[in-house]
């Protein structure tokens, strides 16, 4: 059983190496406020939420001081809307952004997810309306994130969503033109979604969840970081073998932080994501951690090997530690969120290209990425699709979070603030794809979605 003795050796950590717990997502089924009536449906989602999560940040603010483990964010994921809203009279989905955006000022949140739908085989008309909404969601709302599924192994990827989306992407970057195009920095286009993501913007309640669940997502890169830096030289069985023991620790702590949310709570305990999440503070960064391995910048050849090891690594180290690891666990690698990748793409080393295929051994995928603002639609529909297509094919979670900044070229740099850092302009390729994304349809599913 966990005990607060088991952290007593993360003090160091703690203080000294930015390990902390980046958030504890309470996430809340909302299929029962379903209403013919918009308006009383947003009454009703407004309500649970308020209800449910009345204490959750007090909850984690008690355990940061009682425990001394930093709980970075409090945030809440919901029912995909698009599940939710399909009942109602309406046409316009943005007062049901409006609405959970109230509830999660009411509670205090930073973020609250799953202004969603799921479109990787079709798409239905909520799920249009649902689509059709995200600019204008995003703009008018503070913390509400999106996000879509448009492609998996077991349905292949649906090219009319992707070529959307490509769409939806540029008008929320329009939309919010004057802060940089940030809301875009709030919606992820996914494949192969999971329904237990603790972290935003990608984050949902699935609909194969509970009433209402505890997720807990921990992080660490400086820790990892700083273990490597006693390994320098050693074969790579020993540095394996290092970030396993590391997430060992950091799974623990998660673990224990998990399980006394719940508790005090009353709200079963889900998962325990383990995924490395950088943050722009130095020291915090997994460019680094491949850069420990023996790179001279992060993004040079070696770079998707090295990351292939880490991955593995900290998912094996977290097993061990947990029998409930859930939601994405591996490395994260946000371009603006990580002082490292912004180093190495302003240095020339890290490009879309080499991010793409470190995606194939990684968590998520090209993550928090600017590019100028005038890149086409099409452009960012076809870097969707060859993310999804890594992710249809290895049957790992892939996504794209991606900001045509408008007014911006290359070599610029977009400020977001907060957790969400600054990031170089990078340049996509100059030759187009209109006519690959016009054609639509849905590329078939791999012969390993045969399964049965």
């Amino acid at each position: 059983m966990l005990n607060s003795n088991e952290i007593l050796s993360t003090i160091e950590m703690i203080d000294q190496q930015h390990l902390d717990i980046r958030t504890i997502t309470m996430g809340i089924s909302l299929l029962d406020c379903c209403d013919a009536s918009a308006e009383t449906a947003c009454r009703k989602i407004y309500d649970k939420i308020t209800a449910k999560a009345a204490n959750l940040v007090k909850t984690g603010e008690e355990i940061e001081r009682e425990f001394g483990i930093p709980i970075v964010n409090k945030r809440i994921s919901v029912t995909p809307i698009a599940l939710v809203a399909g009942a109602s009279d309406t046409k316009d989905y943005t007062p049901f952004a409006q609405a959970l955006d109230r509830a999660a000022k009411e509670t205090g949140v930073n973020f609250i997810g799953g202004f969603s739908a799921l479109v990787q085989k079709g798409v239905t008309t909520t799920d249009r309306l649902l689509i059709r909404a995200i600019p204008d969601a995003l703009a008018e709302t503070e913390r509400v994130c999106a996000s879509v599924n448009v492609g998996s192994t077991r349905a292949g990827i649906n090219m009319n969503a992707v070529a959307a989306m490509g769409r939806v992407i540029k008008a929320a970057a329009d939309r919010t033109a004057e802060r940089g195009g940030c809301g875009c920095s709030k919606l992820v286009v996914f494949c192969n979604a999971v329904e237990d993501n603790p972290f935003m913007a990608g984050a949902f309640h699935g609909v194969g969840e509970g009433e209402c669940v505890i997720n807990v997502g921990v992080s660490g890169p400086g820790v990892v970081y700083h273990a490597l830096q006693s390994v320098k030289g050693q074969p790579f069985d020993v540095v394996a073998e290092t970030v396993k023991k590391t997430a060992f620790r950091i799974t623990r702590m998660g673990q224990l932080v998990a399980q006394e949310a719940s508790r005090r709570l009353g709200v079963p305990f889900g998962i325990v994501d383990l995924s490395l999440a950088p943050t722009p503070a130095v020291g915090d960064s997994v460019a680094r951690i491949l850069e420990e391995m023996g790179l001279e910048v992060c993004g040079t050849h070696g770079t998707t090997a090295a990351l292939a090891l880490l991955n593995d690594a900290v998912k094996k180290g977290g097993v061990m530690a947990s029998s409930h690891v859930g939601g994405l666990s591996g490395a994260f690698i946000p371009v603006s969120e990580d002082e490292g990748m912004i180093a190495a793409a302003r240095a020339g080393a890290l490009t879309i290209d080499k991010l793409e295929a470190m995606t194939c051994v990684c968590s998520v995928g090209l993550d928090m990425i600017a590019v100028p603002g005038d890149t086409s639609a099409e452009t960012i529909s076809a870097i969707i699709a060859d993310e999804a297509a890594i992710g249809m094919v290895n049957s790992k979670t892939t996504a794209v979070r991606i900001i045509p900044a408008p007014g911006t070229k290359v070599g610029d740099t977009v400020e977001f603030g907060g957790l969400l850092g600054s990031a170089p302009v990078m340049p996509v390729h100059p030759f187009h794809s209109t006519a690959f994304i016009a054609r639509g349809g849905r590329i078939p599913a791999p012969l390993q979605s045969l399964k049965n």
